[in-house]
């Protein structure tokens, strides 16, 4: 038996499990817009398991914080906007990135 899972039904499933501190609003209607995009191009329905998302992906302020976060440094002789761009593009050599306004989630490794 399915049920079909609406963002608003996916949020509420976060806080329902002690959850909702994993993510920003934002970042949950970010992830469930990729979770939607995914099971459209691939075709096969995916189970809600709210655990194992929030073991998989993890939220943000900014690539250069979730870049870090994997040993990457920043170069010193760059200004802000230029190493975010440099951390984005090095998390997207890596793994998932998930972008929205306020964050970044990635899917982490």
């Amino acid at each position: 038996m399915k049920k079909t899972i609406t963002e608003s039904d996916f949020t509420a499933a976060f806080h329902n499990m002690g959850r909702g501190d994993q993510f920003s609003y934002s970042g949950l209607k970010a992830l469930f817009g990729y979770l939607e995009e995914m099971e459209e191009g691939t075709g096969e329905e995916l189970e809600l398991d709210v655990i194992a998302l929030c073991c998989d992906f993890a939220e943000y302020d900014t690539a250069i914080e979730a870049a870090s976060e994997y040993s990457w440094k920043p170069d010193e002789d760059e200004d802000d906007e230029e190493n975010e761009a440099q951390a984005l593009k090095w998390l997207n050599d890596r793994t998932t990135v998930i972008t929205f306004d306020g964050g970044i989630i990635i899917q982490q490794f």
